[in-house]
């Protein structure tokens, strides 16, 4: 049981790196889209460095949550740097079947549902996360 528990926590975990790996990696390759998503949603002109260290901030949390490291703070940065991507999509996340030019517009946004799912699932099973390196440092003491 244990091993089918710390497999399934390594799955969710790598995953949900993943998940927030590739916006980070994303905010590097086109860090204007990032400049006018802030100026947009929040009125704010964040400038040019703003989306590259962001990046860099959230690409540390994902190594840290690959390796399983400082469980308890880096899954709850995860969980909380996707929440507030649920606040922004909030509006669309009530209304998942607008058409619009004949396409469902805001359905895709249910991904972003099982997603934060995923996060607290993950971080209220990281006592299970078996695999990870802070239980190979327990261990090891």
């Amino acid at each position: 049981m244990e091993n089918r528990e710390a497999l399934a926590t390594l799955v969710l975990r790598l995953g949900l790196a993943w998940f927030l790996l590739v916006w980070a990696v994303n905010k590097i390759l086109a860090p204007q889209q990032y400049q006018k998503i802030w100026g947009y949603f929040y009125g704010i002109d964040i400038g040019a460095t703003a989306p590259y260290a962001l990046a860099a901030g959230q690409i540390i949390v994902c190594a840290a949550m690959v390796l399983g490291l400082w469980r308890v703070v880096s899954y709850a940065l995860g969980f909380a740097m996707h929440a507030v991507t649920i606040a922004i999509i909030s509006p669309t996340l009530i209304a998942p079947f607008v058409i619009k030019n004949g396409f469902p517009t805001n359905r895709n946004q249910a991904i972003a549902v099982a997603a934060i799912a995923g996060f607290a699932a993950l971080w209220l099973l990281r006592h299970r996360d078996h695999w990870s390196l802070d239980e190979w440092i327990k261990r090891r003491r």
